[in-house]
């Protein structure tokens, strides 16, 4: 009988992350194949990284947790307490917190508490839905004329980033001013109108004073989106016959949709949690403009604590909800997809031509 083959020889070469395994012929008289190296990439052990990553950003969890976490746990337990008055054995009244469960909040909805919380409710919608949608529409055409190149662009910049930078208190305070019954807007316009008084020329007040705080906020944000987008895409599209419109249309609002529904998620959560300019403009307990955030500080003034944080729980929610809409909605991206940690997209094209 003839002598068995001997078996082949493994050859393994590490180069690097790589280990190629060659394999041979131990007999040469056998016809022999061509040396088929298999590349298979090492496994790195990432439990170490994980390690030292958490480590790491542990102090920000840490001050996230004491910022952020505590007080929304702290303000949901109020929610379910309420403050009351009892007499102790010595006939001395000792005020008790006690657990009321979820009667905080069904109250909101109940009674007279129910009317005056569902028209802060309105109003906090209203404000939000009405200041966004102008304010897009100026600060997208203030971002249109900051980004066009003529004399004084530099000055123009300037002055429309004035209103962003002046405090909230202070911009409603000098609207207060204008808005008096012999201030400048009645001058004006030639009438005798209660801004503050009366129910809608308040909201309009409190409107106009908004946009003209927070537009440029607004614009500042697309005019960063319009600055990234290449020159030649406007020249191609002149090429091809496309007027203004059409590029504007076609270009400029598809590349700047990113900067522009961040500018506008963050606007959007910043009029539902709309306060200080309508408590300086207009004033406190004025249903014409209340919102929930000056109901939940009117409650807490009065050391009504229970319906105060059952009052900023659901204002929370609100906030929250809204904001998730958006996003799933709109396709508001907040994070960025960015490249995708892995193998790359090579690699296994890579794989394939070694093993060949």
């Amino acid at each position: 009988m003839g002598a068995e083959p001997a078996a082949p020889t493994v050859d393994r070469v590490t180069a690097g992350s790589t280990v190629i395994d060659t394999t041979t012929d131990a007999d040469p008289k056998q016809p022999s194949t061509a040396a088929r190296p298999v590349a298979r990439p090492r496994r790195r052990d990432r439990s170490g990284q994980g390690r030292l990553a958490a480590l790491l950003l542990s102090p920000t969890f840490a001050v996230l947790g004491v910022v952020i976490a505590f007080p929304i746990v702290a303000a949901v337990w109020d929610s379910m307490h309420r403050s009351t008055e009892e007499l102790d054995a010595d006939g001395l009244i000792v005020a008790r917190e006690a657990f009321t469960g979820l009667d905080n909040y069904l109250d909101l909805f109940r009674g007279a508490t129910g009317d005056r919380f569902l028209n802060a409710l309105w109003n906090t919608t209203f404000f939000t839905v009405t200041t966004l949608a102008i304010e897009t529409v100026i600060g997208v055409g203030m971002a249109l004329l900051m980004h066009r190149a003529f004399r004084g662009r530099a000055l123009f910049r300037a002055s429309v980033l004035v209103p962003w930078a002046v405090p909230t208190a202070i911009s409603a305070l000098l609207w207060r001013w204008i808005f008096a019954a012999d201030g400048v807007a009645n001058t004006i316009l030639g009438t005798e109108v209660l801004w503050t008084a009366e129910d809608v020329p308040a909201k309009l007040a409190v409107i106009i004073a908004d946009t003209w705080k927070t537009a440029p906020f607004v614009a500042l944000l697309v005019l960063a989106g319009l600055q990234v987008i290449p020159r030649e895409t406007y020249e191609a599209a002149r090429v091809d016959g496309a007027n203004a419109w059409r590029q504007f249309v076609g270009i400029t609002l598809p590349l700047v949709k990113p900067a522009l529904l961040v500018a506008v998620m963050f606007r959007m959560m910043d009029a539902l949690r709309m306060f200080d300019l309508p408590q300086v403009l207009i004033g406190a307990r004025k249903p014409a403009v209340e919102t929930l955030s000056q109901l939940a500080w009117e409650e807490a003034t009065n050391l009504r604590y229970g319906p105060a944080a059952a009052t900023a729980t659901l204002l929370f929610c609100y906030i929250a909800l809204a904001a998730y809409v958006f996003v799933k909605l709109l396709g508001a991206d907040l994070v960025g997809d960015g490249p995708r940690l892995g193998r790359p997209a090579g690699a296994a094209t890579t794989t394939k031509g070694a093993a060949r």
